[in-house]
């Protein structure tokens, strides 16, 4: 199994606003964490049988992580880098993942850049004693502006009211800063079938190394 990391950190790089909504707010943020049935509600795992088990799993609420976007895609596009694999097609997908919040400390892992380094370190030594296959998993580190609301206490189906007026706008004026890790999690192959099969055996080694780094 191919995996590596990478720090996206610079002016121009992607950042996430958790929580977040499109700016059409046909889709948002979903609190998966205190809501776990709004999977459902999901697009993307809608179809997806193994986008869904992984948000349900990494969701779970005694788990120490969970997820802010996702998205699945079928691509005939390789990149000179993935040549390596002499597959014709890919089946792709990545998810957004960051601390959960914990309240009896004011250390947040989510604040901390060397707490997500060593969990995208761990994630990366762990996937890399996978058996081989055509797939690879990169983990991006990226900025997070976090909401200072404790979203496991909202009711409601997102974690924050929409402003008609400004619908990107949140109700904190002073988020939180910190990180999260993209993952991007790639399966190749001939065929559809073959990639997509490939993008699930990555998916669930990628769930097992969360779950495995998380206990140590």
């Amino acid at each position: 199994m191919q995996a590596d990391y990478s720090v996206e950190l610079g002016a121009d790089d992607p950042v996430l606003e958790i929580p977040w909504v499109s700016e059409e707010t046909a889709v948002c943020y979903y609190d998966l964490k205190g809501r776990p049935e709004l999977v459902c509600e999901i697009p993307e795992a809608k179809n997806n049988a193994d986008l869904a088990a992984f948000l349900t799993r990494i969701n779970a609420a005694s788990f120490p992580l969970q997820t802010a976007k996702c998205d699945a895609w079928f691509s005939h596009e390789i990149s000179p880098e993935e040549e390596i694999f002499g597959a014709m097609c890919k089946f792709a997908s990545y998810i957004d993942v960051f601390f959960a919040a914990d309240n009896s400390t004011s250390n947040m892992p989510r604040t901390s850049f060397p707490q997500n380094e060593s969990l995208a370190k761990k994630l990366c030594k762990l996937l890399q004693q996978a058996p081989k296959i055509a797939a690879t998993i990169e983990l991006v580190i990226r900025r997070c502006f976090y909401n200072q609301t404790n979203t496991r206490d909202q009711p409601s189906t997102i974690a924050f009211k929409i402003d008609a007026n400004n619908p990107q706008a949140s109700l904190i004026d002073n988020p939180m800063n910190g990180f999260y890790i993209t993952a991007y999690v790639y399966g190749f192959g001939d065929t559809e079938d073959d990639a997509s099969k490939h993008w699930s055996i990555a998916l669930k080694l990628l769930q097992h190394a969360l779950v495995q780094a998380s206990q140590v």
